[in-house]
């Protein structure tokens, strides 16, 4: 139902929306005619919405290669007067900051609007990041939702004040705003056109970081950016932004200091809204602030106070840099919620209040929940590449390791990885270590060095990395995990898929023309054939030039949408169980999900509601207890 709410010309009516729908239909509410993106969580929704419904609104949408390509895509619609979106997560807008940096101070013409998709806890990331740092950074005003209704509103809001400032703006969402639903109140769809058309230049020049900064202040000086509940006098007040606004809101309610303490919730973080703060601040005697990840809004709002100290007189502030706001994890890491801030308002206050939610003497017969590994699904084509290069490695023996990158086969730093990776940084980053590692060879460094990328990530930021090991002859081996699809983010295209956002057909761009073109010699494998890839790799090991394999085969999920796969099944009659001798290999250290253990029979068995077919396990048990029927 999201899609066709998303869609809906029902000005007034209330319809459930995620957060990332809700973006989408700011955009679509502001007239967006240019849509970019590269997938990553938890932001990838946006675009995906917005591509279908790209004919429905005559706007173009474009998975792009890599995030600073869809940042200049967008900037160049807004040059020709057209409204522009792009959508990313930091790690993304690492990549596109560069760019970013310059087109302030160039300007821009028709509302260009960045969404960063920011990941407290690092639920679909390798790492938590603040992107609002870099957009401070980049000069850009930021704007946060702390609702699914306020998306919507200040993806609209954020395109008026792109055009009024003439500066790209970034409305900051985080994961529980991205991936939650709520009822949304619609707006009025536009139908603004435009024909598109550049007639003024856009350069960047040494008065430009002059004129970009004043810009700032202007915005800064303005009017509105925030949003006060509680009595006029509170003495104590606590500054947000986000969905913590709304755990403060809970947390007051629970301790019943909805009469004493004020809540200050800054709509826009940069730049401050400095004449409302300075109202508030003026009536405080204590500030308490809470934020995901980083504490941004409190350096900021203590150097803006400092500045004014001679009116505010002496004020307590309370955060994470005082250590009173601590997330889960302490030190400030992770998200917030409500008993966060319960507890840091109890520390504060010097509150009597017990957390009784379960009688003590069932708390003591609660036994610990069991530890879920994050692990590949059944099938997966990445866990036979991971077990043929451990295999391989181990072959080899002389210590050979692999260093990873992001994506799905991240996941190889832990237990479903058989803790292959040495090394897991940023997109593409394992080509290029491994291009130092194969330099090292004059000062006696002789250990094997392979890198493993996927293969959107391949075209994402591989390409560079490679042309430096072939015009440096550097010697490592290069992996390219090639499932057919950004398998990590919901199965978005990429150059290689042959399709783009809109599901049309697009040219195919051949990765292994691609690596040929570079002069390196490539190979191709098929993981599911383990002891072929383990003879391929092993052979390749022994080469000292770069040189680049591809394991293709499509990932596991898509496949299994394509029609019947083979039955696998357990011949229990020929399976050994504990006398084996195997120790359970196929369900304990093989660790395809579909591989369980009969604890009845006290033998293997493949559960046939999960087992995709792929047979990589036929191959692998000792006995040949693990059978292949075809349907």
């Amino acid at each position: 139902m999201g899609i066709d709410n998303v869609k809906l010309d029902c000005p007034g009516k209330e319809v459930l929306l995620t957060g990332n729908e809700a973006v989408a239909r700011g955009a679509l509410e502001a007239g967006v005619k240019y849509a970019s993106s590269y997938p990553g969580s938890p932001s990838a929704e946006v675009l995906d919405t917005l591509a279908r419904l790209s004919s429905r609104f005559n706007l173009y949408a474009e998975w792009s290669v890599n995030e600073k390509v869809a940042a200049e895509g967008a900037a160049a619609a807004s040059f020709a007067g057209m409204r522009s979106i792009t959508i990313m997560k930091p790690d993304g807008l690492n990549v596109a900051v560069d760019f970013f940096t310059s087109l302030s101070l160039s300007g821009i013409k028709a509302g260009m609007v960045l969404v960063v998709g920011d990941d407290p806890s690092a639920h679909s990331s390798i790492k938590e990041e603040d992107s609002r740092y870099l957009s401070r950074l980049a000069h850009l005003p930021v704007l946060e939702p702390a609702t699914i209704q306020e998306a919507k509103d200040m993806t609209l809001q954020a395109f008026a004040l792109s055009e009024e400032t003439g500066l790209p703006v970034v409305v900051r969402c985080v994961t529980r705003i991205c991936h939650a639903s709520s009822v949304v109140k619609l707006g009025r769809l536009s139908n603004l056109e435009v024909r598109p058309e550049l007639n003024e230049k856009y350069l960047t020049n040494p008065q430009a970081h002059a004129d970009v900064e004043n810009k700032l202040r202007e915005i800064a000086k303005s009017g509105g950016g925030c949003t006060y509940t509680g009595p006029d006098d509170a003495r104590t007040i606590i500054i947000t932004s986000g969905p913590s606004y709304t755990y403060c809101q809970e947390a007051l309610d629970i301790l019943q200091l909805n009469d004493e303490i004020g809540i200050l919730k800054l709509d826009r973080t940069w730049p401050l809204p400095e004449r409302e703060l300075l109202r508030y601040l003026k009536q405080a005697s204590e500030v308490v602030f809470a934020e995901e990840v980083e504490p941004f809004m409190e350096d900021n709002v203590a150097s803006f106070a400092a500045f004014h100290w001679h009116e505010l007189g002496p004020l307590k502030l309370y955060g994470k840099r005082s250590g009173h706001v601590a997330g889960p994890l302490g030190s400030g890491i992770g998200e917030l919620n409500p008993d966060v801030i319960i507890d840091s308002l109890v520390k504060i206050k010097g509150l009597n209040y017990h957390r009784d939610l379960l009688d003590q003497d069932k708390i003591d017969h609660l036994g610990p929940l069991p530890v879920r590994d994050r692990a590949f699904c059944a099938g997966c084509p990445h866990r036979a590449s991971f077990w043929a290069i451990k295999s391989a490695l181990a072959l080899d023996g002389r210590n050979g390791f692999v260093l990873g990158d992001i994506g799905c086969y991240a996941m190889g730093r832990g237990r479903t990885g058989y803790y292959l990776l040495s090394s897991v940084h940023s997109m593409g980053s394992g080509v290029g270590l491994a291009h130092g590692f194969g330099k090292l060879g004059k000062f006696s460094f002789n250990q094997p060095v392979t890198a493993i990328v996927g293969d959107s990530t391949f075209y994402h930021a591989v390409v560079p990395a490679l042309i430096n090991a072939r015009a440096n002859n550097s010697n490592f081996l290069c992996i390219i995990l090639d499932n057919e699809t950004t398998a990590m983010t919901g199965h978005q295209p990429h150059p290689g898929s042959g399709f783009d956002a809109s599901g049309n057909q697009s040219p195919r761009v051949s990765m292994e023309q691609l690596v040929r073109g570079l002069g390196l010699p490539v190979y191709i494998s098929d993981p599911y054939d383990i002891p072929a890839t383990v003879q391929l790799i092993t052979s390749l090991l022994k080469n000292s030039e770069p040189q680049v394999l591809i394991l293709r085969r499509t990932c596991a999920l898509v496949a299994a949408k394509k029609g019947k796969q083979p039955v696998v099944y357990v011949d229990q009659d020929a399976c050994l169980g504990d006398g084996c001798g195997c120790n359970r290999f196929c369900s304990r250290v093989f660790g395809c999900p579909a591989n369980i253990w009969d604890r009845e029979a006290g033998k293997a068995r493949i559960d046939e509601a999960v087992c995709v077919g792929c047979g990589v396990c036929v191959s692998l048990c000792p006995q040949g207890a693990i059978k292949v029927k075809e349907v």
